[in-house]
């Protein structure tokens, strides 16, 4: 069934938010691909063995679930600009200082800060998306999906291009993230205040209270039931997506021994294959539904996936990666977008419970794969999202369109 969010004309104050918003989501994958292109380089700098380094990278989702949980409360009451401005430049800052890390525990703060960062960049831009898409009324969240992965593009292009030069850590971060803070900053000028964000599908203003502050209390509720579906695809994309961003570039180097600027061609080419899928995915969901869109991604993961573990060679490594990128490019815009959905008041707290998940599933993630790889090698471990994968397909009926109503309640929103 095609998605059905009705139909408006956006206003030049809607296309401004639109405008900033891109930005947001650019910066934001901009910073995730320009640090975990480069785990292989900090796994080789500190002496970390690979149960070590899991335990390590176990922090940021860990922290970032902790942080989405903070940005949703602070957005239901503040709004989401007001988290982004303080969330994306830590994020940036943090990348930066753990290139300049030392030592071991130096790294660890680094990556405590970056999760707090990621956390609430993650839930405050996708929160500042779903209002865009209820205010243009037609489908266009996958589009900032699409922007946040040709930046993460961007990210492990530099990355390679820096390795092949032999830019050490501190300058390949800095180079890009000092920038990225600036634009950030500016592009927040633009984003939706709390007043604008917090509104009825209807499009009356939610019921509010200390408008002066910028502080707004919602008194719609958001029930668990129907978002539970939703949760569980975007843990078990997040399995899938945190074995390739934490361990695709290990397994370049351990497995079919890559060379250093061919490394981040594993991220690079999952990222690039997601954004290419995003960028006609809106157009997409208006013709097919949600429901069919994941569907068919969870299908083409699998197979992404298999070709991974079978994988003999670089390129064919790297061509298993980008069929993954395929598949799950359109689970989490699809999540985020039918959690907004089932949040008629516009709080954010369905989306930053969704976005909680994410984390779950990079904890499992990396976990599992590199339990695995431990103990069987890295072909094996990456056997294993396979399957969550495959989960997707069944998971994607909750995501066919619901009216708002059968999923609210008129209780408080606990937080």
């Amino acid at each position: 069934m095609p998605s059905t969010l009705g139909s408006t004309v956006p206003t030049p104050r809607d296309r401004r938010a639109r405008l900033a918003a891109f930005a947001v989501f650019a910066v934001q994958g901009l910073t995730f691909a320009t640090l975990l292109t480069q785990v292989a380089t900090l796994q080789r700098k500190h002496g970390l063995s690979d149960g070590e380094l899991s335990i390590l990278l176990l922090v940021v989702p860990v922290i970032a679930g902790a942080g989405s949980v903070l940005a949703g409360t602070a957005a239901s009451r503040y709004g989401s600009r007001l988290v982004l401005r303080l969330a994306q430049p830590l994020a940036c800052a943090a990348v930066v200082l753990a290139g300049l890390a030392p030592n071991v525990p130096a790294l660890v703060v680094a990556n405590v800060l970056f999760g707090l960062g990621l956390g609430g960049v993650d839930a405050g831009m996708n929160m500042q998306g779903v209002a865009v898409e209820r205010e243009y009324g037609r489908a266009v969240l996958t589009g900032f999906h699409a922007l946040w992965s040709a930046a993460a593009v961007a990210g492990a292009a530099w990355a390679s291009a820096a390795a092949g030069i032999g830019l050490g850590l501190p300058a390949t971060f800095a180079i890009v993230l000092v920038p990225a803070v600036a634009v950030a900053l500016v592009a927040s000028a633009w984003l939706y205040l709390p007043g604008e964000e917090h509104r009825h599908r209807t499009g009356t203003p939610a019921e509010t209270t200390g408008q002066a502050t910028g502080q707004t209390t919602v008194k719609a509720g958001v029930a668990w039931r129907p978002i539970i579906p939703l949760c569980l695809a975007m843990a078990f994309l997040y399995v899938g997506d945190s074995s390739i961003s934490n361990f695709g570039s290990v397994f370049m180097d351990r497995v079919v021994h890559a060379s250093a600027p061919v490394i981040p061609l594993a991220l690079g080419s999952y990222q690039l294959t997601t954004f290419l899928v995003r960028v006609g995915g809106d157009l997409a969901v208006r013709r097919f539904g949600p429901a069919a869109i994941v569907r068919a991604g969870g299908a083409v993961a699998t197979l992404g996936f298999v070709a991974i573990v079978a994988a003999p060679s670089a390129p064919a490594a790297i061509a298993g990666f980008a069929l993954t990128g395929i598949g799950l490019s359109v689970v989490a815009p699809q999540s985020f977008s039918a959690a907004g959905r089932l949040d008629p008041a516009g709080t954010g707290v369905a989306i930053a419970r969704v976005n909680m998940f994410n984390y779950v599933g990079f904890v499992v993630g990396a976990a599992l794969v590199g339990g695995i790889a431990d103990a069987s090698g890295y072909q094996v471990a990456f056997a294993a999202p396979l399957v969550l994968a495959a989960a997707i397909i069944l998971l994607a009926r909750g995501f066919q369109p619901r009216t708002a109503g059968s999923a609210a309640t008129t209780a408080p929103i606990a937080s």
